[in-house]
């Protein structure tokens, strides 16, 4: 049974690759013959290089997917610098899955509420007098300033979420008690000595970054800059043609996407291996050069030096670190919270000027007007999420188990194609392979696609629960006479049952955020949550794009504090009974006792 949940596990992960790049690759180059395309030719890619803005399109691309990811890693890496292993971080730590259980495309629709020229920043500037006319609004800007903010904003606690196990891995406190004892600071240990071990470490995390930063449909038709569009959009608009006939100009900017990326990601690589493998002089040098070029730097301008280069900078430094609050976080918490708020009061808006903080009149209709539609599309978005996270989790389970029994597992850059190909690119190709299937089974489609980039997300939540267990507990109790059934039940089950909840919830809000798989094989005849926000987010009613935002959000939200509830109550079950002595199992080992 393991073998062959592992089997389907692998063809699951296989199966769209190779449709993928065979209908990205022939349609590129004009060969469609259910069109009358039977000759290859090169002339979709001639069109496509001589387009107008196509230039401007590849640079906000790299912009913004490239600004973004460098932001969030600099983010991180100042957060962990600042309060990791620290009473604060404890408290950060808490506020890690709320965070990431805000769809994108929610957060956006929020995010430009917030901060559009009406939204709730723009009319508290204007409450406490400083006016705002000509401010410069960070919503469709033509930089991509504000999309680039946003993604770096939000992907901040997923890196965080992902360097966690990283650094428990490293042990940090050890590594900062020997660095502190050869004269270096606190910051300078976290530079020289944990940065260039942790960075590779977080190498797949930070390619799935960068390639969604490349590629992002939903939050760009959202948030992102509309003349010139990104690199992705305009792809997207192709694509949306009416005219079947110019596919192969789509297949060609799909392709030149996934070869951007490609490169992009190889950038990427080579800048870490020269930062960390090749250039190792500032991390050689030792603790008196990083203290005297500091001291430099303070001299060139003309700044007394600070207390830190004293002696006693290293416990300044980690005292401080550690009794400190959560300043440097609060715009990780505070934007994403405010999203909720502000989504919830403009539903609820009937009349609202500018620049009064709440509005003047509420109502209820858009809510009565909705609710009908509402349920249909949360029904859908549902069924579809519990669908393929369930089997997600059994095939993550089953391929965990193979490798635990066979010590041969699912290659990882097989786990992590879907997270850093971009969708658009692989859906192409196998929204071009469907159509050579008879029949129309576009809900199987849909869940096809929602299976194969829920696994990767539960695969790995579940690795670390698995990789942490004890085999030894399987031995014991396979010796007490136990099945493997009744050892993976009894004994393995309640070990790692809180990551098999918390995996759950993930696969679900995975599920529910997936814009483009359901658009592009669901042929628009599947519709969700996800994909009446973004059509609604892009010029209608502010009201009823604040209903389906606040819808979208909070689904996750639910299965998050669901899984979460779960887990406790588990847990208490376990640890918080009394216990009581079972005779039957006493007196099967060790013989019922007679006493006379």
């Amino acid at each position: 049974m393991i073998q062959l949940i592992f089997l389907l596990a692998l063809l699951l992960c296989l199966i769209p690759l190779i449709p993928g790049i065979i209908g990205l690759i022939l349609p590129a180059f004009s060969w469609l013959p259910p069109l009358g395309h039977q000759t290859p030719r090169l002339s979709a890619f001639t069109t496509v290089i001589h387009w107008s803005g196509l230039g401007e399109s590849i640079l906000l691309s790299l912009f913004t997917g490239l600004g973004s990811t460098i932001l969030a890693l600099l983010f991180t890496f100042t957060i962990l610098q600042r309060y990791w292993d620290s009473e604060g971080w404890r408290r950060l730590e808490r506020t890690l899955s709320p965070m990431l259980a805000m769809p994108h495309v929610a957060f956006a629709i929020g995010f430009a509420f917030l901060l559009s020229p009406s939204g709730w920043l723009y009319r508290l500037l204007e409450t406490v007098g400083i006016p705002t006319g000509q401010a410069f609004s960070l919503i469709q800007d033509p930089y991509g300033i504000g999309m680039m903010l946003a993604l770096a904003i939000k992907e901040t606690p997923f890196l965080l979420m992902m360097s966690i196990p990283v650094l428990q891995q490293l042990q940090t406190a050890r590594l900062l008690t020997v660095a502190t004892s050869l004269g270096y600071s606190h910051r300078q240990s976290w530079l020289t000595v944990i940065m260039p071990q942790w960075l590779p470490l977080i190498r797949l995390p930070l390619f799935a970054v960068a390639a969604y930063g490349l590629s992002v449909v939903d939050v760009a038709l959202i948030i992102g800059p509309t003349r010139p569009t990104t690199l992705a959009v305009l792809i997207w608009q192709w694509f949306n043609e009416p005219d079947l006939h110019l596919l192969p100009r789509a297949a060609s900017g799909a392709l030149l996407l996934l070869w951007l990326t490609a490169l992009t990601l190889l950038l990427m690589r080579l800048c870490e291996h020269a930062l960390v493998r090749g250039w190792k002089s500032w991390q050689l040098n030792g603790a008196r050069a990083h203290r005297h070029r500091r001291l430099n730097a303070f001299r060139l301008f003309r700044c007394p030096a600070p207390i830190s280069a004293s002696k006693n900078y290293a416990s300044s430094s980690m005292a401080s670190s550690s009794t400190t609050g959560l300043g440097l976080y609060w715009p990780f918490v505070a934007i994403p919270v405010l999203v909720i708020p502000v989504l919830a009061v403009w539903s609820v808006a009937l009349r609202w000027r500018f620049p009064d903080l709440l509005p003047s009149r509420y109502s209820l209709r858009f809510w009565q007007q909705e609710i009908l539609s509402l349920f249909e599309l949360a029904s859908n978005s549902l069924t579809l999420a519990l669908a393929s996270s369930l089997t997600a989790l059994i095939l993550a389970i089953g391929c965990l188990e193979y490798r635990q029994q066979t010590q041969r597992g699912l290659p990882i850059w097989l786990i992590a194609t879907p997270l850093v190909v971009p969708q658009l690119s692989l859906l192409f190709g196998v929204q071009i392979a469907t159509y050579l299937i008879p029949g129309q089974h576009y809900w199987l489609w849909v869940y096809w696609s929602h299976l194969f980039f829920v696994f990767p997300y539960l695969y790995l939540t579940l690795d670390g629960a698995w990789r942490s267990y004890d085999i030894r507990l399987d031995q014991c109790s396979r010796s007490l006479g136990m099945t493997t059934w009744q050892t993976w039940w009894k004994v393995k089950r309640p070990q790692v049952q809180p990551a098999m909840i918390m995996g759950l919830a993930v696969g679900i809000s995975v599920s529910l955020a997936q814009y483009l798989p359901t658009q592009m094989l669901g042929a628009g005849r599947i519709s969700t949550i996800t994909t009446e926000a973004v059509a609604l987010a892009s010029g209608q009613d502010r009201r009823v794009s604040a209903i389906y935002g606040l819808i979208q959000g909070s689904l996750p939200f639910f299965f998050f504090t669901l899984a979460f509830v779960a887990n406790r109550l588990t847990s208490h079950y376990r640890h918080g009974r009394p216990y009581t002595r079972s005779t039957l199992a006493d007196d099967t080992v060790c013989g019922k006792p007679h006493y006379k």
